[in-house]
């Protein structure tokens, strides 16, 4: 009988010890980054020569999430510094682990106007 109950007590401690593991916010990438921040997400519309958003602000460690939705023309994003391109109509994400301001841009020619579609994507 003793045996019993010494075998539930250890049985009952392991399963607390591993539920109290399992519950870590931090979220191991295939990159081999941790994402322990919020996720922010930003849907960003490109039209003629033109972003909709022009600033995106996160925190360090904080997962970015990137939809680009092309409403007029053939537009795609390139954010420097963090080497990630958006395609049209698509979405990225990643771990905004590098502290500055870094400039996106449009990835594809779209015309006289292609080199003002810029933004800034400012991490503190």
């Amino acid at each position: 009988m003793k045996k019993w109950i010494n075998l539930t007590l250890i049985m009952s401690v392991c399963i607390i010890m591993l539920t109290a593991c399992g519950q870590e916010t931090a979220e191991n990438n295939s990159d081999g980054t941790t994402t322990s921040g919020d996720v922010k997400e930003f849907v960003i519309e490109a039209t003629s020569f033109e972003f909709d958003v022009k600033e995106i602000k996160v925190k360090q460690g904080d997962t970015v999430k990137i939809t680009l939705k092309n409403k007029k023309g053939y537009h795609g994003i390139t954010v420097e510094g963090y080497n990630k391109q958006v395609r049209p109509n698509r979405s990225i994400s990643f771990v905004a682990n590098k502290k500055g301001e870094f400039e996106y841009k449009c990835s594809a020619y779209c015309g006289a106007g292609h080199n003002k579609m810029v933004g800034k994507l400012i991490v503190t």
